[in-house]
């Protein structure tokens, strides 16, 4: 699996730019991949979106920085040796489609799938099956399983803020590992154990 996280300039994929990616192998964890972009020529900026993110519009304007159709070249060659180059991450939908844009704005071809392995599934079926309550966010009537939820769940206190992309590809790795394997997988998350076993 291909475990996936962006940061970007906003909250749409066709007005907004990636501004960050980062990416493991599940089934290599040490091969990683981090980079930083700045924005599309046009792409707005949601300062909301930055105070997530943790970016200056400085940062995400800096001409030094590689252009995103840069990225995300350097993500699909990056990508091309893995077995298996499956989406998987929190809500990761968003970001395969957020890469998608970039690819199209970029005029690359699309070399992925459009299934995908979502951590926030794994953790709400992982609960019911443990005979847990619904983890559900009663006052939006909606699933309160966001990544800070998954980590707790599986032992691993918040990620920490402001995050990069590559943090989160490395938490929702390791959410991914404890909830489908019951193994541990970096040596960031070590110390914490899984609570089930």
């Amino acid at each position: 699996m291909l475990v996936i996280d962006i940061e970007a300039s906003g909250l749409t994929a066709d007005k907004h730019s990636i501004v960050s990616l980062g990416a493991l192998d599940l089934h290599n964890p040490t091969n990683q991949f981090y980079a930083e972009c700045r924005i599309w020529d046009g792409a707005e900026i949601d300062p909301e979106g930055l105070e997530v993110n943790g970016f200056t519009e400085a940062e995400v304007t800096d001409p030094n920085k590689m252009t995103e159709a840069e990225l995300i070249r350097n993500f699909i060659g990056w990508s091309q040796d893995l077995k298996n180059r499956t989406f998987a991450g929190q809500n990761v939908t968003m970001d395969r489609d957020w890469a998608k844009a970039a690819a199209h704005r970029a005029h690359l071809d699309w070399p992925f799938a459009h299934r995908t392995i979502d951590s926030h599934t794994l953790g709400w079926m992982h609960m019911i099956k443990a005979g847990l309550a619904e983890p559900l966010d009663e006052e939006h009537h909606r699933s309160a399983l966001n990544l800070d939820a998954l980590l707790n769940y599986c032992g691993i206190p918040d990620e920490p803020q402001p995050h990069n992309a590559l943090t989160g590809a490395m938490s929702h790795a390791e959410v991914i590992s404890r909830l489908l394997y019951n193994k541990k997988l970096l040596p960031e998350f070590e110390q914490f154990n899984i609570p089930w076993l």
